[in-house]
């Protein structure tokens, strides 16, 4: 499996907007061959006072070490920030410029990239451009669907370039239902295939062909991902209560026969081979085997036996083998987080095991297309104010209570830095990676504007980041989060796409023990009153009261993500 992993030369995926419709980036058909450069310009998301756009850019004249894009809007847009380019404003006049990694631009050859911008009255189109100082044949608007599209079911470099992806009408309409939820409503999230009944569908829930169905409506003639998130292994969530599962340790045969086999067989469906299906693979379960056993402070008995009976290896590599066989299916291993795997003890090992995983129970390596992080967590994509290599009064920020020795600080750093590990324990070379972005903006007015007070390691660490939680190890339910990045296709190298896998508004587990027949226990660690384990250092949970269980809606965290969000709402 051979994969370009520039994250520039891969279109965007345009995410459906405020009036319900998207369409995919492509080059213009249209443009007459003698035009030095063509422009693609599509507003992919607008909302009252903003919106975000995606450019795509092909350079038909000599190849270029660097360039720089231009052009002026009619009205008073302004852009606020912006992604695989260096864009600045003057006025009207916007000038657009390479980044260090995506100068080289050949002839024949594209690149892309993004931004937010606010704007008040209309938000028209530019209607001219140039590429260093030439001037370009531009196209805005929508575009006819490519007609150099690979074959249904063959797989492509990266499934969310090109393609719109679904969003889930359950979700949807609940997020409607909130005051302010039409604003980020027609965000695409994850299904959670999270027990059994799910893929007939639970309690009057959609099933699995129910939300392929209405995939395939809301497809037409572009390109769709659907995302699924497989997530029922025996013995699930050895480290945690709140989502643990209705299989217990040694019935591995019953997930290979009444959940995994089932999946497959709808999955590979003629009748769904046009769709793009991304499969996110057993969150929080082979992590859980590097850190929470072997006599560790953060053991635990069921992740020890876990372990010992090998049944998160058989069931990811089982899941691996049977949906990587469907050719139109994309699976993505979760890989953690950076506060959970970026230390020097796990980095390499979690690796090693991937790998082991990957090519157990007939799985090869070619049955993993990419990895996921930050999965249902809220760890910050990029911390700005501090970095790795920072000191304060010659103590390394490594040193901080909050890093604590960690490699990374944020979770784009570990996600390409984890990717190059992959590889080098033999992953193919193509891996792309998932970064979930639902939970992780910490904007709000708790977001610091720069880098704290240098009195020591900690006030300048503490004072400068984003990620607000008390302690990087917990996870239920954070008070203050809010959301991040919208979804987008190839944002940054090595990326295929941040993603909204996690719905926002969907509890991560109650706050007080619940009755329950999804087999979901009550983990300590949402309760706002509980005071740790060695797991989160023994902090306060930092998590919001009154929550129901995992997976059911909690209207009081959509609130808080929404008023959080960062980029802002």
């Amino acid at each position: 499996m051979s994969r370009t992993r520039t994250a520039l030369l891969a279109s965007l995926a345009l995410v459906a907007g405020a009036s319900g419709t998207a369409f995919a980036v492509v080059a213009p058909s249209n443009v007459a061959a003698a035009a030095a450069c063509t422009v693609d310009y599509k507003v992919q998301n607008q909302w009252d006072t903003g919106f975000t756009a995606a450019v795509t850019v092909t350079n038909n004249s000599a190849a270029k070490s660097s360039w720089a894009v231009k052009w002026s809007y009619a009205g008073n847009q302004k852009v606020t920030q912006g992604w695989n380019a260096k864009i600045t404003q003057s006025g009207a006049a916007v000038t657009a410029a390479n980044e260090s990694y995506n100068g080289t631009l050949a002839s024949g050859g594209s690149v892309s990239f993004g931004f937010n911008g606010s704007y008040s009255g209309t938000n028209a189109v530019p209607t001219s451009f140039t590429l260093d100082g030439v001037s370009c044949n531009g196209d805005s608007g929508p575009t006819d669907p490519p007609t150099t599209d690979p074959p249904a079911g063959t797989k492509v470099d990266n499934p969310y370039a090109g393609a719109k992806v679904y969003v889930n009408p359950e979700w949807k309409a609940k997020a409607d239902a909130e005051t302010g939820g039409s604003r980020i409503s027609n965000q695409p999230t994850g299904v959670w295939l999270d027990r059994i009944a799910a893929i007939n569908g639970a309690n009057g829930s959609m099933g699995l062909r129910a939300h392929l169905d209405a995939a395939l409506a809301q497809k037409g003639a572009n390109e769709e991902v659907v995302q699924l998130v497989v997530y029922d292994l025996p013995g699930r969530d050895c480290a945690a209560l709140a989502s643990n599962g209705e299989l217990g340790p040694t019935e591995i045969d019953k997930y290979k026969t009444q959940f995994i086999d089932p999946i497959a067989a709808i999955l590979a469906d003629s009748k769904y081979a046009s769709l793009r299906i991304v499969t996110t693979i057993e969150i929080d379960s082979l992590p859980n085997l590097v850190t929470n056993t072997g006599g560790k402070a953060t053991a635990t008995p069921a992740c020890d036996t876990m372990l010992a009976n090998g049944n998160y290896v058989k069931g990811v590599g089982y899941a691996l083998h049977k949906l990587g066989a469907i050719p139109n299916v994309y699976n993505y291993i979760d890989a953690g987080h950076h506060g959970w795997l970026g230390w020097d003890d796990n980095f390499g090992p979690s690796a090693t095991l991937f790998k082991q995983a990957a090519t157990a129970e007939g799985a090869t390596v070619n049955d993993v297309h990419g990895f996921i992080t930050n999965t249902a967590n809220y760890s910050a994509l990029k911390e700005n104010n501090f970095t790795i290599n920072d000191s304060v009064n010659g103590v390394s920020v490594r040193q901080s209570k909050w890093v604590d020795w960690n490699r990374y600080v944020d979770e784009l750093s570990y996600a390409q830095a984890f990717r190059n590990q992959l590889v080098s324990v033999g992953f193919n070379s193509g891996i792309g990676m998932l970064i979930d972005t639902s939970r992780n903006g910490w904007g709000g007015t708790a977001r610091p504007t720069g880098p704290g007070a240098t009195t020591s390691v900690d006030t300048y660490v503490n004072g400068g980041r984003y990620d607000r939680r008390i302690h990087v190890g917990n996870w239920c339910n954070q008070s203050g989060a809010g959301l991040g990045e919208r979804p987008q296709a190839a944002p940054a190298a090595g990326i295929d796409a941040y993603v909204w896998m996690k719905p926002p508004g969907e509890s991560d587990g109650s706050s007080s023990a619940i009755a329950n027949d999804e087999g979901k226990g009550f983990d300590r660690m949402c309760d706002p009153t509980y005071t740790g384990n060695a797991r989160n250092g023994n902090s306060m949970s930092g998590a919001l009261p009154n929550a129901p269980l995992s997976g059911h809606w909690f209207s009081a965290q959509f609130q808080e993500l929404m008023k959080n969000a960062y980029p802002a709402l």
